[in-house]
């Protein structure tokens, strides 16, 4: 049977995330009740991390301890990978000995062709190209702070980078309609705007995208592997900040979101990413939740633990 591999939300239908979302949901009040769940017992989950990482790596790592599994973590110093053997070879032989593999990788294509030759699901725990995972949380958080995300509106400000990709793909998953603020040269992946129909509207100033959002996210301006870049990017970005200014624009409700690390002074103000309308915190912790959801989703055969 050929594995159900997540490199993007679009690897999963609509009904399929939002189940997967409440099921995220139900697990988080499990934990915090001290209930525990453990239906990926003597399963293993191999980690393979080409970027270095915090939240995405702990949260899995917990994630799959707190399932009753037990997880490996190699770095580029612990594999062949890059250093002549073929990827093929590499998910071969690792899908033979474990039972999911998380890969945080430069490039989305390295993913993509371990996953192709993989006997067991592959998770996308970031690539140069999306990061779902960080969308599952992300989406998450809102659903528990105002309820469906459906028909809403969402701004984004600043690089259209691999979170941004993601968020394209929420919205046509979620139905939501996503305005997108970036500099001129900045914009996202025009194959993946092409895949999103309507729900995606492109403009330069971020004033207009964030007027009447519930809500407004941002991500760093440089990226890792774009330090180079970065003195040529805050001189791009200016004017690209999210500051009380902005989000007065938004709904008087509108959250903020920034999937972390964040660099105070720069794409957020202080003020914003620790005010009342952040719920960046709340992301981060629902990292955990929302993939141990995703582990159970598919290692767990339908109707055989979806229940504790």
């Amino acid at each position: 049977m050929t594995p159900h591999h997540f490199l993007t939300l679009l690897d999963l239908s609509s009904a399929e995330l939002e189940q997967l979302l409440r099921r995220a949901i139900d697990l988080k009040t499990m934990h915090r009740l001290g209930e525990q769940y453990t239906p990926l017992r003597q399963r293993t989950m191999a980690m393979i991390f080409e970027k270095s990482s915090t939240r995405t790596r702990v949260s899995f790592e917990v994630g799959m301890s707190q399932l009753g599994g037990s997880s490996l973590f190699l770095s580029p110093r612990d594999t062949h990978l890059g250093r002549g053997e073929p990827i093929a070879d590499t998910a071969r032989v690792m899908s033979r000995m474990v039972d999911v593999i998380v890969i945080r990788a430069n490039e989305h294509d390295m993913v993509a062709r371990f996953a192709e030759h993989s006997l067991v699901p592959v998770i996308n725990a970031l690539t140069d190209r999306h990061h779902p995972c960080q969308l599952l949380a992300d989406i998450q958080t809102y659903i528990e702070a105002r309820g469906s995300i459906r028909g809403r509106t969402a701004a984004w400000i600043g690089d259209g980078n691999n979170v941004c990709h993601s968020w394209i793909n929420a919205a046509k998953r979620f139905g939501f309609h996503l305005n997108i603020a970036t500099p001129a040269g900045y914009q996202p992946s025009a194959e993946v705007l092409e895949a999103s129909g309507d729900c995606v509207t492109l403009i330069r100033d971020p004033q207009e995208a964030a007027r009447g959002a519930d809500i407004v996210i941002t991500d760093t301006w440089a990226s890792m592997g774009q330090e180079d870049e970065k003195a040529q990017r805050l001189k791009d970005f200016s004017g690209y900040m999210v500051d009380r200014r902005l989000m007065q624009l938004a709904h008087k409700d509108a959250l903020f979101m920034h999937c972390l690390p964040a660099y105070r002074g720069y794409e957020v103000e202080a003020a914003v990413i620790d005010g009342p309308q952040s719920v960046v915190w709340d992301e981060a912790e629902n990292r955990l939740h929302a993939q141990k959801a995703l582990l159970e989703y598919l290692l767990v055969p339908a109707g055989t633990g979806s229940q504790p």
